[in-house]
């Protein structure tokens, strides 16, 4: 090969180097977009951004909807202020659109869609019946309560399948085992047209609370363990479900993200011990205690999934909302700084929803 060939040759495999590289990387852009929730299509991080006031919202009145539970009833049980209604989400780099129950309905004419989890899920749940019935309130409907709610002439039915772990809980001999390994419940999810999951919260729970007597991981059995660890072993039993089971010309998949608490003052710079008596969000974008932990196992786990697998990243705008809460208002006891008013920030992760499915 003469002198003049070989040095074409050789710019040409650079050239060749260079696209394969910029393929690459531009595959791994897509998945870490996918798997923190940022959308490609639309160039817009949707969930990095600020509260404003906006006074068209609340989307609908609690009065006026009948699929809200008493404890999320915050007006319904005495809160005086309402400011915390009136503020939407504007993220840095785009404008979200405005949640449209007539278009949602019309795009999932005849469909299910099932929320899957704990009681944050509930809160989601609840929202999105909300919002839909907002635009359709005279539309006929069956509810059966935190179950089902079919838009009966619209053939939309919104399923609530409630498992905190995720994975399974089986009685055995010694007594409710958390098996990190068995997944069950998921013979219920198959057939969804959307799958909207979460778990988080009750990996916290000690003592009576925490719904389980042993921690089973294969053939060993712990009477307890590292809750992150757990988290992680769980999670990624799901994972696998979501490889063997999902089909994505089916089925769109999303992870609801790690909704937060405010018990601790401190964690926002402030001396209260809880969010009673909150009534504005933090300003700016950031939150000064960070992400908790299990935002990082989320994220692991979910780059594991070979699955398309959206992240709806509530984390941060959510940690915002001190004010969101019902703490007194509702029908528990106590103070309540873990669950969100509906209406309130719920509609927030339905509008994303909605704007993730459309943008």
């Amino acid at each position: 090969m003469g002198f003049k060939y070989r040095v074409l040759f050789s710019i040409f495999c650079q050239c060749m180097l260079l696209l394969l590289q910029e393929a690459i990387a531009g595959q791994h852009d897509y998945n870490a977009s996918r798997l923190k929730g940022r959308k490609q299509v639309s160039g817009c991080d949707l969930f990095q951004g600020r509260w404003v006031v906006d006074t068209s919202y609340p989307l609908y009145d609690s009065s006026g909807c009948p699929f809200i539970d008493a404890e999320f009833d915050c007006q319904g049980y005495g809160r005086p202020d309402t400011q915390y209604l009136k503020y939407s989400w504007q993220p840095d780099s785009c404008n979200i659109p405005r949640f449209s129950g007539a278009d949602f309905l019309a795009r999932w004419r005849g469909k299910k869609i099932m929320f899957v989890g704990d009681s944050l899920s509930l809160n989601m749940w609840e929202s999105l019946a909300c919002m839909i019935h907002a635009a359709v309130p005279t539309a006929k409907t069956t509810f059966s309560k935190r179950n089902s709610v079919t838009f009966v002439d619209y053939g939309l039915t919104l399923y609530m399948y409630r498992t905190p772990y995720l994975v399974d809980i089986v009685r055995e001999n010694v007594g409710d085992v958390l098996n990190l390994n068995s997944i069950e419940a998921g013979n219920a999810w198959k057939g969804m047209d959307m799958l909207v999951f979460n778990s988080w919260h009750w990996w916290l729970h000690t003592g009576k609370s925490q719904g389980w007597d042993y921690i089973r991981d294969g053939p060993a059995l712990y009477k307890n363990m590292d809750r992150i660890e757990a988290f992680n072993k769980g999670l990624t039993t799901w994972g696998r479900w979501v490889d063997q089971n999902v089909d994505p010309s089916k089925t769109k998949v999303f992870f609801q993200g790690i909704s937060p608490t405010h018990y601790q003052g401190k964690d926002w710079n402030q001396p209260q011990k809880s969010c009673s008596g909150e009534a504005v969000p933090l300003s700016g974008s950031t939150y000064p205690a960070g992400a908790p932990p299990a935002v990082g196992v989320v994220s692991k786990v979910l780059s594991s999934i070979t699955k398309p697998v959206y992240l709806l990243d509530i984390t941060t705008l959510s940690q915002l909302r001190k004010d969101a809460h019902p703490s007194t208002y509702s029908d528990g006891s106590g103070t309540d700084c873990s669950h969100w008013c509906l209406p309130g920030l719920p509609d927030t992760w339905n509008q994303l929803l909605y704007a993730a499915l459309i943008m």
